[in-house]
C-alpha cells in the first residue's frame, strides 16, 4: 500500500483472532508481519473497547520471530533498554532508536544496491554474507554508543546490593541540557559512520 493512504484498520476480538477489516478475512500475526514487510500501515484496535493495540501487537510479532529463532535483539540491548523503563532519560530513548534504526535502514539499501550492481540478482552468498556482517557492526557499535545512557552498568552480571553512602543527587536542569548535547553529539557520529559506510 502507498505511504501517505489510510492505514488498514485491524480489530483483535477477545478470542485473539484479528480481523483485516479491508479484506473482510481473518489474519495471523504471520500475515501482520508480511504486511509490514510490505509496507502496508495498519493499526490494530481492540474489538471490544477500542484501545489502539497497535504496540502490544507489533511487539508481539517480535516476541514470535525472535521464539522461532530469528534472533536479532542481543541480549546486552534488551536488559539496558529494560533498565532505561522509569529512567529520567526514558524520554528520549524512543527519538534516538527511531533516527538510528532510519540511518540504519538507509545504509542497508546503500548496501543491497551495491550488491545488486556488482554481482546482479543473485550475489555469491559469501560476498553477501560479508556485507551483512559489516552492516551489524554498524548497528552494533551504533548500540554501543547509546550504551552509556544505560545508566553506567557495565555487564550483565548482577551485583550484590550495597548499603547508600549518600542520597541520590537529582538532576538539574543543566544536567539534562548536558546530556542532550552529548545525544546530539552521538547522532552527529553515527551520521559520520553512515556516510562512510555509503562511501
Amino acid at each position: 500500500m502507498p505511504k501517505g493512504d489510510t492505514p488498514i484498520t485491524i480489530k483483535k476480538y477477545a478470542n485473539r483472532r484479528l480481523y483485516n477489516t479491508a479484506k473482510s478475512s481473518y489474519v495471523t500475526l504471520d500475515h501482520l508481519a508480511q504486511m509490514v514487510r510490505d509496507g502496508q500501515d495498519f493499526v490494530v484496535y481492540d474489538a471490544k473497547t477500542g484501545d489502539d493495540i497497535t504496540r502490544s501487537v507489533l511487539t508481539q510479532i517480535i516476541f514470535e520471530e525472535e521464539a522461532k529463532g530469528q534472533n536479532m535483539l542481543p541480549i546486552s540491548f534488551l536488559r539496558q533498554l529494560i533498565r532505561l523503563y522509569g529512567d529520567t532519560l526514558q524520554g528520549v530513548v524512543p527519538g534516538y532508536l527511531e533516527a538510528s534504526m532510519e540511518t540504519f535502514t538507509r545504509n542497508q539499501e546503500q548496501l543491497r544496491e551495491q550488491v545488486t550492481a556488482a554481482f546482479g540478482a543473485n550475489p555469491a552468498l559469501s560476498n553477501f554474507e560479508t556485507m551483512a556482517k559489516s552492516n551489524m557492526e554498524f548497528f552494533e557499535n551504533a548500540m554501543r554508543m547509546f550504551a552509556p545512557f544505560a545508566a553506567g552498568r557495565p555487564g550483565d552480571a548482577p551485583k550484590p546490593p550495597q548499603a547508600p553512602v549518600e542520597p541520590p543527587v537529582p538532576r538539574t536542569t543543566g544536567d539534562l541540557a548536558s546530556l542532550k548535547e552529548q545525544l546530539e553529539a552521538m547522532q552527529e557520529r553515527l551520521d559520520a559512520l553512515a556516510r562512510d559506510k555509503g562511501e
